[in-house]
């Protein structure tokens, strides 16, 4: 790698990665319990081991030129399809679905890695179209992302799987479709939701009504999401303090080190720690999107589009799950949530991002 092009790196997002990254492995420390009496250590260190392997991830990511990565696309396509194929005939199942392929010790998760594989392969078929300006070209995309998407919903996965919607219209918006297609299809997708309820697995459903109402089930479904109302608004201004919650120290906050890590960071380090959090998340989205309109072409555009529009819906639906805005999708938050596949993918993502960023000027010799 040119180290002329180090002069175009954004050095603030990693900056703000490795903030949030802090942020992230304190939150786990406590929601874990790591310094109570008798209490381990292990979580931090496995997501202090991921944040380093991340770091050699996004390294990768960032010395290989997005053209040459966009020139692979067919290949990244069909390996995606490949291993979201051996999840449904091999795959380890924990808590009713199965997502996972075991490697030894460690469980790797395809469906996260899925997420960056449409971006980059989207990217590509866009750059190819160029444009989205009839039924037929927008019908492609929706194959392109379609087939991923069942096999991840047959897991079942049902965030994930809103995640790469949420991808793919966030890119094909960027590639200038029409505002007439993007509304029909939003009014087909409407239409349709009576059809897609009766597709829903039963505790798919009792999420979405419990959304709608949690105390329909306040022991059972409903459970999760009172008591994270609870613990944020007990946090109020200043919080708890650290390892001082207690909704989260005495375990009433379910899955306190993934999906509802924002309610122990809203408890014990109140309205201000959430807000710290989130003008961070604000700082990564803003230079992610500066860099997808500073791109050198519209490959970079697409890829970096697809990559904000990512985190925005992950950040939008995890946090806004945990204060009921949202049905409990079980969407992480990047780089908070526990989770070694979440935070390498989550990596790997910023390495691409950095690496338009970085080759938005041509070399001059």
């Amino acid at each position: 790698m040119d180290p002329k092009l180090l002069k175009n790196l954004e050095y603030q997002i990693i900056i703000v990665i490795l903030l949030i990254t802090a942020l992230s492995i304190l939150t786990i420390t406590s929601a874990t319990h790591a310094t109570a009496p008798g209490g381990s250590f292990h979580y931090t260190k496995m997501q202090l081991i991921w944040f380093l392997l991340g770091l050699v991830a996004m390294a990768v990511v960032l010395m290989i030129d997005y053209h040459t990565i966009g020139m692979l696309s067919n290949a990244i396509y069909i390996a995606n399809l490949v291993l979201l194929l051996v999840v449904l005939f091999m795959g380890k199942t924990t808590m009713g679905a199965q997502r996972w392929i075991p490697i030894g010790p460690f469980s790797f998760q395809p469906s996260e890695f899925s997420k960056l594989a449409v971006i980059i392969t989207l990217a590509k078929h866009l750059d190819k179209k160029k444009t989205i300006n009839n039924l037929k070209d927008l019908i492609l995309v929706f194959v392109h992302v379609g087939i991923p998407m069942v096999l991840i919903m047959k897991q079942p996965d049902l965030g994930t799987s809103l995640v790469l919607l949420a991808i793919m219209f966030g890119m094909i918006f960027v590639a200038g479709t029409s505002l007439k297609l993007l509304l029909g299809t939003v009014a087909a997708g409407v239409a349709a939701l009576p059809v897609l309820w009766q597709f829903l697995h039963d505790y798919q459903r009792m999420r979405i009504l419990i959304f709608l109402n949690p105390n329909l089930d306040p022991l059972g479904f409903g459970y999760h999401v009172i008591q994270s109302k609870i613990a944020i608004g007990s946090g109020r201004f200043l919080g708890k303090g650290l390892f001082q919650g207690t909704q989260n120290q005495l375990d009433f906050i379910p899955e306190q080190q993934t999906d509802f890590i924002f309610a122990v960071l809203g408890e014990e380090l109140g309205f201000i720690g959430g807000m710290v959090l989130l003008m961070l998340f604000f700082t990564l989205l803003y230079r992610t999107i500066r860099i997808a309109f500073r791109s050198r072409d519209i490959l970079g555009s697409y890829m970096a589009a697809g990559v904000a529009s990512m985190w925005v819906f992950q950040v939008l639906v995890n946090v806004g799950m945990t204060m009921g805005l949202m049905p409990v999708t079980g969407i992480p938050l990047p780089f908070m949530s526990y989770g070694g596949s979440s935070f390498l993918m989550n990596m790997m993502a910023v390495g691409l991002v950095l690496n338009i960023g970085m080759r938005r000027q041509k070399i001059l010799f």
